[in-house]
């Protein structure tokens, strides 16, 4: 694989991860908040601790992304000539 390839790659998974990380950690019933707050806002996000966890799960399976396809695992060549 490619630089910007691996690169493009580690995004797109980096985005899935993302979206399924965001629900952990949240409230299930919001508590009455202010009178300038949202009623569906979460009192707060880990916004931090969440892009940590998207960055390393995404590594990990970016590394395996990148063994299977550099390893022939799954040949894609193959499969576009068939």
């Amino acid at each position: 694989m490619g630089y910007v390839s691996g690169i493009v790659v580690y995004v797109m998974i980096w985005w899935v991860v993302l979206f399924c990380v965001l629900p952990f950690g949240m409230p299930r019933e919001f508590e009455e908040q202010g009178p300038n707050t949202a009623p569906g806002a979460p009192p707060f996000t880990n916004m931090k601790n969440k892009i940590i966890i998207t960055s390393l799960l995404a590594l990990v399976l970016w590394g395996v992304a990148d063994l299977i396809i550099s390893s022939d695992l799954i040949s894609f060549r193959e499969m576009a000539n068939e």
